[in-house]
């Protein structure tokens, strides 16, 4: 299946994602994008919520990397309450 066509921007902003492209990435209504722009080129990135298995992968990947580097919770709580310091 092709992966290259040409779209218009309308009045409003918006863009058409041309159908073979929606179909080859399976996109349906309400998928959510990541918008990235630089210069002449503009990139759309599809996002997901995980699924809870994925979900708790990237937890489980967390606490190893955390023990991994030896980090508390005592230094969560510190780094949090920095941050939230810093806010105004």
């Amino acid at each position: 299946m092709e992966s290259v066509s040409t779209t218009r921007m309308s009045s409003k902003g918006q863009v058409v994602i041309p159908e073979n492209i929606r179909k080859q990435l399976n996109l349906k209504t309400g998928a959510q994008f990541v918008v990235l722009g630089e210069n002449d080129v503009i990139i759309l990135k599809s996002i997901a919520v995980p699924s809870m298995d994925e979900f708790d992968e990237l937890i489980a990947s967390a606490r190893r990397q955390g023990k991994e580097a030896q980090i508390k919770n005592t230094d969560i709580r510190e780094a949090v309450s920095a941050v939230r310091g810093m806010k105004k």
